[in-house]
């Protein structure tokens, strides 16, 4: 019996996954399957991944039978999804949590595009995407937001639901997509279950999480460029070092194990970002035509643990031993050979932690983030190096992590403000972590007159649009005044411009 009469006789599909062959049946099920949405991302000129999960009873497991099902996609130039351009077959499989990640090519370049899921009679949204211009093509324009830090328990996705309904092109997402702590009963809504350790307990972190119609919508509406921070696994883990230093290097890894693939199952991510076990490859370059490259860094699993006990600390002789690093040394000469063979106009550095090291302490007292760059001071010294004798052209730094909105000139030496001004760092706010937040904090005015290369501060959520074009690139901190309640509107609170050719952000 041939394949062909094979599959007509069984229902079934031979696929090769892994390098192993599956066999999966056509399904059918009582009710809808596409529970936790859409997603697309890692756009190209030709093409984008689009994703999906198959879920029953997404908070438990997925309450999928332990069987792999083929699923139908399509792709179409319209939203009506009459003009459909590709169509195609791939398989959910039990192994990676039923999720799927299409890699469609062969479409137009800078164009959007419309998709869905078919499988067992039933369907999925639609979801909206957007391929890249080509490569170095001539490009005037681009329109993107970039977001971080969505603590579910600790506020409401009301900034995802305006971010939806954006005119952009892309959506940047710095990590801190979930958090991994358990459910606390004081809060806006809850985790279920304990701190996650299992892939089980992953799984069902990023189905709560997904399960959000806010997150589904800003999914559906565009592509998203994704990196991981630290709570996607653990809190302020340091490679193979937990938080508190407290369980063994094997201990982290089979954690990390867990959440890396748990990471990929919900990401819309390439098969190169699949994980093998604890490693995952996550740092990568996207193009937008000749406008602007993105450089999407993995600051955490590469990284030297934090120096002097971690978190706000004074300064101590461990902070500067030379090979202390944050993206560990192939990372960096990898970064290295990216800004020296660009040739877009900006170039932008996608990463998790704030670089301008930001002194906490007033007068003669040096009080650092341990777990930015300012607590790995050798790194941050070859990362600004890097920066002077390469000279990529308008290198913008964007950054999350941190719940508060910044604007940071990066200086060639911070501690002389007339030394030359290298790059700008917009830092972007959380989306809901640290609940409402508020417009300053007791030591703003220190924080500004200690930190002269700080260019501003807010303390409250939102996300940052940034609308780049050959001439200037203009970043709106968009702001929501609450998170603990629904019904929040949403506003700028400030908008900055970096000229072409000129370092350094001005109040627009």
């Amino acid at each position: 019996m041939n394949r062909r009469t094979f599959i007509r006789r069984t229902g079934s599909v031979i696929v090769t996954a892994g390098g192993f062959a599956s066999c999966a049946r056509r399904p059918s099920f009582g009710s809808n399957p596409f529970t936790l949405g859409v997603a697309s991302g890692d756009p190209l000129p030709d093409g984008v991944v689009l994703w999906t999960r198959l879920a029953l009873d997404p908070l438990n497991g997925g309450g999928m039978p332990r069987e792999s099902f083929t699923l139908t996609w399509e792709i179409a130039r319209d939203d009506t999804m009459r003009d459909v351009v590709q169509r195609g077959t791939t398989v959910a499989t039990p192994d990676y949590g039923h999720s799927v990640h299409v890699e469609v090519d062969g479409l137009e370049s800078d164009r959007w595009y419309w998709y869905r899921f078919h499988g067992g009679g039933e369907e999925s949204v639609v979801g909206r995407t957007h391929t890249t211009p080509l490569r170095n093509a001539p490009t005037d324009r681009l329109r993107f937001a970039f977001a971080s830090c969505q603590h579910y328990e600790q506020g409401l996705y009301t900034a995802l639901g305006h971010l939806a309904e954006e005119d952009v092109d892309l959506v940047v997402h710095l990590g801190d997509y979930i958090y991994e702590d358990g459910g606390s009963n004081d809060r806006v809504r809850r985790h279920t279950g304990n701190e996650i350790q299992s892939l089980d307990d992953y799984r069902n972190r990023y189905a709560l999480y997904k399960s959000d119609p806010a997150l589904q919508a800003a999914h559906a509406a565009f592509p998203w460029l994704l990196t991981s921070d630290d709570h996607e696994v653990d809190n302020n883990y340091a490679g193979a070092v937990s938080e508190h230093a407290d369980v063994s290097r094997d201990v982290l890894l089979a954690r990390r194990t867990n959440a890396y693939r748990a990471y990929y199952e919900h990401m819309p991510l390439r098969t190169r970002s699949l994980p093998s076990g604890p490693d995952m490859q996550l740092y990568r370059a996207v193009s937008f035509g000749s406008l602007a490259r993105f450089f999407v860094l993995d600051t955490r699993q590469y990284r030297s643990d934090q120096s002097c006990g971690d978190r706000n600390k004074p300064t101590c002789s461990e902070m500067y031993v030379a090979d202390r690093t944050l993206m560990g040394t192939k990372q960096e000469a990898w970064l290295d050979r990216e800004l020296t063979s660009s040739t877009a106009q900006w170039n932008v550095l996608a990463q998790q932690v704030m670089v301008a090291p930001v002194d906490r302490a007033f007068g003669s007292d040096e009080v650092y983030s341990m777990d930015q760059w300012g607590g790995y001071p050798a790194a941050l010294e070859r990362l600004v190096e890097s920066l002077h004798t390469i000279r990529p052209a308008n290198p913008v730094v964007l950054t999350g992590d941190i719940h508060s909105n910044w604007v940071n000139d990066i200086k060639k030496d911070f501690r002389d403000m007339s030394s030359q001004t290298l790059a700008t760092e917009l830092v972007g706010t959380s989306l809901s972590s640290g609940g409402d937040g508020r417009e300053a904090w007791d030591s703003t005015a220190d924080i500004l007159s200690e930190n002269p290369f700080v260019r501003w501060f807010n303390g409250q959520r939102g996300y940052v649009r940034c609308d780049v074009t050959k001439n200037m690139w203009r970043a709106d901190y968009r702001i929501v005044p609450y998170v603990t309640r629904p019904g929040s509107g949403i506003e700028t609170r400030r908008s900055f411009v970096v000229e072409d050719g000129r370092a350094g952000a001005q109040v627009a």
